[in-house]
């Protein structure tokens, strides 16, 4: 772990019921030109498909709209589901973004396929390969020029290559991440739990590489931070109870307002699934919320947090890094 916590944003594109998919990708953007006046060190892009209710399809897309309408962040993936993709196609897509933006691009990767069986089937390299054989692939355009594969190159071919990095949510992942000498980032965001166990076991198996000569680990959360604890609730809940309209009612949703979601009155099981998903999380006034976040980073060793803010309303949501940067800043002092 890194003297000084470093602060990232972590963003799946949320679609409200008041949006079109246009407005929540624009306010994406300003949001990360907002952030990078912040101080924050990267901002990441998730991938996700056929859900309405959040717009992050194309993360190589949506990065270089970010990276255009910024100057100094890094800006990439986190994470490109590589099964869902031919390694020769995100070589390309991010050779290209690296070479209009050199130093400034990360390609975060993640093993899983994410979303619904059907649109997995509709996606992917037709040759089926294993990931540690796209892995290789995708590694030999950047770090094996001259040994081309089958005479195959990724073009444009930028100076340097993007940043690699692994994204995961089990100790499995993280050890993965390690024995390939890759920066890694876990999402206590989706499984919360074993966060401290999975950094564990990335540094207990970390092999210096091309990539990286010492660990280096990030977490990702959720992050709500508004002036009152009660600001903060009101904010966070409606994300969560667009998971559950997903689930149980209406897969094809998009998420709801905060006086739907006032007005909403939870089922046991329903509210179980609440407490279960923002409980572990960090939501509440930054006095509330920073001794949670010092333990979290404390008993990880992260060097990095990657804070995931869903909320409604977009000024909530620039406050709410607002008020993060100032308590990261204060655990640096």
């Amino acid at each position: 772990m890194s003297d000084a916590i470093s602060v990232a944003v972590h963003d799946t594109v949320p679609v409200w019921r008041t949006d079109a998919p246009g407005d929540a990708l624009r306010r994406t953007i300003d949001l990360a030109t907002a952030v990078e006046e912040l101080g924050y060190r990267r901002y990441w892009v998730a991938e996700h498909h056929s859900t309405p209710a959040l717009a992050t399809s194309v993360p190589a897309v949506l990065a270089g709209q970010i990276l255009a309408a910024t100057r100094t962040m890094r800006v990439g993936s986190g994470a490109v589901l590589l099964p869902n993709h031919p390694a020769l196609t995100v070589a390309e897509e991010f050779g290209l973004l690296e070479s209009l933006y050199p130093g400034r691009v990360d390609l975060g990767l993640g093993r899983a396929s994410g979303g619904a069986p059907a649109a997995a089937a509709r996606l992917g390299d037709p040759r089926r390969l294993d990931f540690d054989a796209q892995l290789t692939e995708l590694s030999g355009y950047f770090f094996n020029r001259g040994n081309d594969i089958e005479g195959v190159r990724a073009v444009p071919e930028p100076a340097s290559a993007p940043h690699f990095w692994m994204v995961g949510s089990s100790t499995g992942s993280a050890a993965y991440a390690g024995r390939h000498g890759l920066p890694y980032v876990y999402a206590h965001s989706i499984v919360p739990g074993p966060a401290p166990a999975a950094l564990a076991a990335y540094r207990d198996a970390f092999e210096p590489s091309s990539h990286l000569s010492e660990p280096y680990a990030g977490v990702a959360a959720v992050v709500v931070l508004a002036d009152t604890d009660e600001q903060a609730r009101a904010q966070a809940e409606p994300f969560v109870l667009g998971q559950i309209l997903m689930r149980t009612v209406d897969h094809d949703t998009v998420l709801p307002t905060e006086q739907e979601t006032a007005a909403h009155r939870y089922t046991a099981e329903e509210e179980l699934f609440r407490r279960g998903r923002l409980d572990p999380q960090f939501i509440g006034s930054p006095a509330t919320v920073a001794p949670g976040l010092q333990s979290l980073l404390a008993e990880t060793g992260a060097d990095e947090l990657f804070a995931l803010t869903q909320v409604p309303s977009h000024d909530a949501r620039i406050r709410s890094y607002e008020l993060l940067a100032k308590v990261i800043a204060s655990m640096n002092v």
